[in-house]
């Protein structure tokens, strides 16, 4: 990216490059709402944010049809302070939380998409589900139960590291577990992997959405 290029050239050259059949994500988080307007001015529809708070916040000030992605770790207390307009939520790490989203979504009669969160780093600090809870989860009585969301696919969050074939390892297995899962979820449509530093090869391992922040907005 270069630094002296508009938001608006940013998001036009990065759209340029992700095939039509990619969602981009544009990761808004610290970024004030004058920047969000220039890249929805652009074009631009979708943006994530990981604090509630803050997407709350700026909620209100941008056009009603702008769709919100909560893209970080969720507290289940935290819920509630979104679920009238959040549209999908991209880490769902445990049934406690998507049973409080249910929950909530259920009060303004309303259904939220959701993205069970894959955990594939190496790193024991990055959040989500194993395989082998991805499949509890799914086959419990407990979910098929809940009817105010729906599990529209999977996230993950590769290693943070220059290896590349460390990477793309992870990102393939994820887009294992996708398409595992999606012969059985008839509404599995997403598999969101990659940001700013790998995304296109993200897409290239099967990925299509993805989450872009510095990329367009540039560096905090």
């Amino acid at each position: 990216m270069k630094f002296d290029m508009s938001v608006k050239e940013n998001l036009l050259q990065i759209k340029s490059e992700i095939p039509p059949h990619v969602t981009l994500v544009a990761v808004s988080k610290t970024w004030p709402v004058d920047k969000l307007m220039e890249a929805y001015d652009a074009g631009q529809r979708i943006f994530g944010e990981n604090k509630v708070q803050e997407m709350c916040d700026k909620q209100p000030m941008m056009p009603a049809d702008t769709e919100w992605h909560m893209i970080g770790h969720l507290q289940s207390n935290k819920v509630k302070y979104m679920a009238s307009f959040v549209k999908m939520i991209h880490g769902i790490d445990s049934l406690k939380l998507l049973i409080e989203v249910d929950k909530q979504a259920k009060k303004h009669s309303r259904a939220i998409d959701c993205l069970l969160q894959a955990h594939i780093a190496q790193e024991e600090s990055k959040f989500g589900m194993n395989e082998e809870e991805l499949d509890a989860l799914l086959h419990s009585t407990e979910f098929a139960e809940l009817k105010n969301v729906k599990i529209k696919g999977l996230m993950g969050m590769a290693t943070f590291t220059d290896d590349q074939e460390q990477i793309k390892k992870e990102f393939t297995y994820l887009k294992t577990l996708f398409d595992k899962h999606r012969n059985t979820n008839p509404d599995f449509t997403f598999l969101s992997m990659g940001m700013s530093g790998d995304y296109q090869l993200a897409i290239a391992c099967g990925s299509n959405m993805v989450r872009i922040g510095s990329s367009i907005f540039g560096s905090r």
